[in-house]
């Protein structure tokens, strides 16, 4: 067999081991699922977008040894961590923000912004330092020694996503059917309040990430 193509038992492995970490609800699944329920399936779907190139980012960076760097410097893990929940919870804050029954006329027929969309998901998978230790933990595992580590670290890191991407799509389009129920005034306000919560749990998730890794 070829030395730069994987045994089909690995492959398997891969892809089994893969879908069953993608289907499993974590802070990018959160985020897409609020954003779906609060504005809407274009904007879930956005927003998988955004998660999905956050996420093929942090595969890349583990590939060329960014995530060594987050296990070994905790000035590193440190810096991006806070970083992240800083971002967030801004996101948090701002959603709380626009509540309220004056805001709720003034948006009631807003188009949401999907441009920010895409770019809140990118940024809240981007920097998500878990996402790139786990990478690092995970892919060298299927990869065949005798073959270019660093590639067939991207090629396993670009599946992932993609098969994560397409989970993620199914939990929008479930989400869908859900949305337009928020479209209702109260459900307005419901939604901000549900969005508001998805970002600063989320915060509060990336605050956490470094008792967990070291517990």
């Amino acid at each position: 067999m070829d030395a730069h193509l994987p045994a089909l038992s690995t492959l398997l492995a891969f892809l089994v081991a893969s879908l069953v970490l993608a289907v499993t609800p974590g802070p990018g699944v959160f985020y897409v699922l609020t954003r779906t329920l609060a504005q809407g399936r274009k904007a879930g779907l956005t927003s998988v977008a955004g998660v999905a190139l956050g996420n093929l980012g942090n595969a890349v960076g583990a590939s060329i040894g960014l995530a060594a760097l987050f296990a070994v410097s905790a000035a590193a893990f440190t810096v991006v961590k806070l970083a992240g929940a800083g971002y967030l919870a801004w996101l948090g804050i701002q959603a709380l923000r626009g509540g309220g029954p004056a805001a709720e006329a003034a948006t009631a027929f807003a188009a949401p912004l999907y441009g920010r969309i895409f770019r809140d998901g990118f940024v809240v998978a981007l920097l998500n330092p878990k996402t790139a230790l786990f990478f690092a933990a995970f892919l060298p595992q299927f990869i065949d020694p005798a073959g270019s580590a660093v590639l067939q670290s991207l090629a396993y890191g670009a599946a992932f996503v993609a098969i994560a991407a397409g989970t993620d799509t199914g939990y929008a389009l479930a989400a869908g059917a859900l949305a337009p129920r928020l479209a209702r005034r109260r459900g307005l306000a419901a939604g901000r309040w549900l969005l508001a919560g998805a970002y600063l749990g989320l915060a509060a998730w990336t605050l956490t990430a470094s008792v967990r890794h070291h517990t």
